[in-house]
């Protein structure tokens, strides 16, 4: 290669970056969300809930697929299947005539429901997404459980009773908050009366003073006014006096 020419060959570095995003990167697999397990009662029927997160958009070509393991057997037999917009019930097993459909792949819902349960339907149902090109992933699992009466789950009951208490605790801090909040309020209330009363008792002193330091100069101006008539009606009789002797 002549000096200054372009080198021809890639850089190392994007090499490697290539390598890295296209070997060394893990692909992210679809999961699958069922419940752990669900009771039923004979005769009623029984939603099987399953939904899936994947990295790609919901594809046209999605597909569930529904397997039913019987309760102590070990094969696992197909009983329902979704694909190409159309859900496709087996026409065998004893499920043929009593699985409804009721999902809605737009929101990545892949629910069926079992009619008319029995006690033959105890087992383990299986759901499993493909939602090309996201393929890659684990299935998830529920077991079905079904009784002559469905029994109140231990869970339920406990969280009820927690509930509860809390509810009272709650209720008894809303209470000593409130009886707090007035009993507060009431003593302030007295504080604001017992300091106008203080401020009462100070100015009624000035006051006090005040009218007396008016009347001070009045009862002054009375006195002068009392002795200057004395003074003068001493003066009348003395210049009568003096009048009568002259005229003798």
């Amino acid at each position: 290669m002549a000096p200054g020419a372009p080198s021809s060959s890639p850089s190392p570095i994007l090499a490697v970056l290539l390598f890295s995003s296209l070997v060394l990167s893990p692909a992210q697999a679809i999961v699958v969300y069922t419940d752990r397990e669900v009771h039923g009662a004979v005769g009623s029927r029984v939603t099987l809930h399953c939904s899936f997160w994947s990295s790609e958009w919901v594809s046209d070509d999605i597909s569930f697929t529904w397997r039913y393991q019987p309760e102590g057997g070990r094969d696992a037999i197909s009983i329902f299947h979704y694909a190409k917009g159309q859900p496709y019930i087996d026409e065998v097993g004893t499920f043929k005539e009593r699985i409804q459909w009721v999902g809605d792949p737009r929101w990545k819902d892949g629910s069926i429901v079992i009619h008319n349960l029995d006690y033959s339907d105890n087992g383990t149902f299986t759901c499993d997404v493909k939602n090309p090109p996201d393929i890659v992933g684990k299935t998830s699992q529920v077991t079905l459980y079904v009784f002559e009466k469905v029994p109140t789950r231990y869970g339920v009951i406990l969280g009820a009773v927690i509930g509860g208490v809390l509810g009272v605790v709650l209720l008894l801090l809303l209470l000593f908050y409130l009886i707090r909040y007035c009993w507060l309020r009431r003593q302030a209330a007295l504080q604001r009366r017992l300091s106008a009363m203080e401020k009462g008792k100070l100015h009624k002193p000035g006051k006090d003073s005040s009218k007396r330091g008016r009347q001070t100069p009045v009862l002054y101006a009375m006195l002068d006014h009392s002795r200057s008539t004395k003074a003068a009606s001493e003066k009348k009789p003395k210049g009568l006096g003096e009048s009568r002797k002259d005229k003798k």
